[in-house]
């Protein structure tokens, strides 16, 4: 069986509004005709994707499967059409994801003097989105911070890194040497806490059930004001913290908190020559470059 990716568009659509209404009018089509492709589609699979009852619009197990398969699938197709098209016009270029801290400098050195006919794109990325840019096509190639759902992608491990915790200038540790995570557990955490698991397993404002609302954070600017300010605490690998220094912020080593590690991704299905080249190229030289960094002084 063929799967047409219109119709997987369509089912994506009525997927994430959970309303054939809304779905017809963001694709701009009739709601029969949409109504009709869903049909076709669960024909075909021979399974049906949404439970239309009294509740509304809801994804049967079967659909739940197929939006997770879909949506990477989708951004796969979009990537391959705009890598032929790239090919097509005489173009060869090579996108590289890289997160806030990271030098991915020496890397591309190597790698130019292997290509010099290539042009080499750089894209800064977020937590939110380093994998994201790898399947919707954006990038060729991330330089990553760990964890991330590895589903698609082959990571390869670079190097890893201390993290540590950024307090304002006043704040009760600051004048520490260094600090443990069990004195972080009264702080109130600027960030999802399983990105911090350490601090998650004592903070206090979990085990009472009063943690406050934290909203989406997408740069470390933004996290640092709010530190600053006095809002909250954050944690960050030691390059990020090293790269945005500022007077009122203070970087403190975690004595008992794990490293944060550091790793290249591609899509697993790319057999793409330059991206195998420009890993080799990474391991070569980032992980040697990051081998002599120290922790922060505490003087």
């Amino acid at each position: 069986m063929d799967l047409d990716l219109r119709k997987l568009r369509y089912f994506v659509a009525v997927a994430e509004e959970l309303h054939f209404g809304r779905a017809a009018e963001r694709l701009h089509i009739a709601q029969p005709v949409l109504s009709r492709q869903i049909r076709s589609l669960e024909d075909e699979l021979g399974a049906e994707v949404f439970d239309r009852g009294r509740r509304g619009t809801l994804l049967t197990p079967a659909g739940k499967q197929l939006l997770e398969d879909a949506v990477p699938l989708l951004a796969s197709a979009q990537a391959l059409v705009r890598r032929v098209k790239s090919s097509a016009q005489g173009r060869r270029s090579l996108t590289i994801g890289f997160m806030p801290g990271i030098t991915v400098t020496p890397a591309m050195i190597a790698f130019t003097a292997l290509h010099p006919d290539v042009n080499v794109r750089l894209l800064r990325t977020t937590w939110e989105d380093q994998v994201a840019v790898l399947l919707d096509g954006r990038a060729d190639v991330g330089i990553v911070r760990l964890p991330i759902d590895r589903q698609g992608l082959e990571v390869r491990p670079l190097f890893q890194e201390p993290r540590v915790v950024m307090v304002p200038v006043g704040h009760r540790l600051a004048d520490r040497r260094s600090v443990t995570v069990e004195d972080l557990a009264a702080e109130h955490l600027l960030q999802d806490p399983n990105a911090v698991p350490e601090w998650r397993d004592v903070a206090l404002e979990l085990r009472s059930g009063e943690r406050p609302e934290v909203p989406v954070i997408h740069q470390v600017e933004e996290k640092l004001e709010l530190v600053a300010a006095g809002a909250g605490i954050c944690v960050l690998p030691l390059s990020t913290a090293t790269f945005y220094t500022r007077p009122d912020v203070i970087p403190l080593p975690v004595d008992d908190l794990g490293p944060n590690e550091v790793a290249l991704a591609w899509v697993a299905a790319r057999r793409s020559p330059l991206i195998r080249d420009f890993a080799e190229a990474a391991a070569d030289t980032l992980a040697q470059a990051h081998d002599g960094e120290r922790k922060p002084s505490a003087d």
